[in-house]
């Protein structure tokens, strides 16, 4: 199962984990995968925590941070943190927080106490991801940089691969794909719409072999529904040097996910899940929810650009997630999932699921090969 790209960053297995739980990123890169933090929602100081533990808890494996800088955004071109929140919170129309707040009353989530207020802009600018960057940059064990949004830009790919380290980032269409290439980024990450998180439209067994001739030999990556062995056999097959994997690790023991949002996850079927701008701005596949169908009626405010409907769904995130086991509260919460989920159907731990993928392939591999000796 070892590629070239498990070489590169000494590695067992390429399986790679995406998520948010510095729990979930320890136990795989001890497992033999490699396993990204995805940075948003911590702020710089927060960040510099997580992965000092992370630090402590791998050994001599690396592992990746996930950073999120769109090509556009609202405020490009602002370089003060504080001043573009400022700018961008008075670009959010009266009308939109209210139906908003309308829509978290109506479902009883409580307000946050006045003592545990949020920072509305968390990422989602370059203003405010540069800080990110550079406390990764201070752990050696960092070893690989993704940005989940677009080509980085040029300062950032020099600053990571000045520093030792790959750069690499995520795309949906074959275009995405060869702007990544020409800018001089170590990897691909192809991603199918199958996926959770922001996706494009295009399938990935459809895209991934076309963005791995696209860029060839620039090492992809394949993304977007990934939930089994058999699914990596095929990624491989096609000519992917991984699996980049998101979704299967929010239903894991080690994930810091609410018992609520845990049972919606392993409640859901493939088809309970829609792309939606109703969190971030952008097409994010997420559970369906009464959140999510609001704010498409034609007799609804439609979604800001991002970052705004980023800034402005924060308030409801915070508080869907302090609340979590409250009346109503799963139903205008934000769970970005892909189509997997419906293959997500029992928790286990990181270490098994790693060894359960990998068995898999190996299964599948087996199954090819038997084929082939009775041709």
């Amino acid at each position: 199962m070892r590629t070239a790209f498990c070489d590169r960053l000494g590695i067992e297995f390429p399986i790679f984990a995406f998520t948010h739980c510095r729990d979930v990123v320890a136990a795989v890169c001890r497992a033999g995968g490699f396993g990204v933090l995805g940075a948003i929602g911590f702020q710089p100081e927060q960040l510099e925590r997580e992965l000092a533990w992370i630090d402590e808890r791998v050994g001599d494996a690396g592992y990746g941070v996930d950073l999120v800088i769109p090509q556009r955004y609202e405020g490009i071109g602002e370089d003060d943190p504080a001043k573009l929140e400022e700018q961008l919170r008075a670009a959010i129309p009266p009308q939109h927080r209210e139906f908003a707040a309308k829509l978290l009353a109506d479902h009883g989530v409580p307000e946050l106490p006045a003592d545990q207020k949020h920072h509305e802009l968390l990422g989602l600018s370059l203003a405010t991801v540069a800080p990110q960057l550079e406390v990764a940059l201070r752990h050696p064990k960092v070893r690989l940089i993704a940005n989940a949004l677009g080509t980085p830009p040029p300062e950032v790919v020099q600053r990571v691969q000045q520093s030792g380290r790959l750069i690499g980032a995520l795309c949906g269409k074959v275009h995405q794909a060869q702007r990544h290439r020409d800018a001089g980024l170590d990897f691909i990450v192809a991603q199918g719409t199958e996926g959770g998180g922001h996706t494009g439209e295009i399938g990935s067994l459809v895209l991934w072999p076309q963005i791995v001739d696209a860029v060839a030999p620039l090492p992809v990556l394949a993304a977007g529904g990934i939930a089994s062995g058999r699914q990596i056999a095929a990624a491989l097959a096609v000519g992917a040097q991984g699996a980049w994997t998101g979704s299967i690790w929010l239903t894991v023991e080690e994930a810091e996910c609410p018992p609520a949002q845990m049972e919606s996850y392993l409640g859901s079927g493939s088809e309970g899940t829609v792309r939606s701008r109703s969190f971030t701005g952008k097409p994010c596949r997420m559970l369906r929810n009464d959140w999510t169908d609001a704010w498409e009626r034609p007799d609804t405010p439609a979604p800001l650009p991002m970052p705004l409907q980023n800034m402005l769904s924060m308030d409801a995130i915070s508080r869907t997630q302090r609340y979590a086991g409250g009346k109503g509260a799963q139903a205008v919460a934000f769970n970005p999932v892909g189509q997997a989920v419906g293959m997500m159907n029992e928790i286990k731990s990181s270490r098994e699921l790693i060894y359960e993928l990998v068995e898999g392939y190996l299964d599948s591999v087996e199954r090819l090969q038997g084929l082939q000796a009775s041709a």
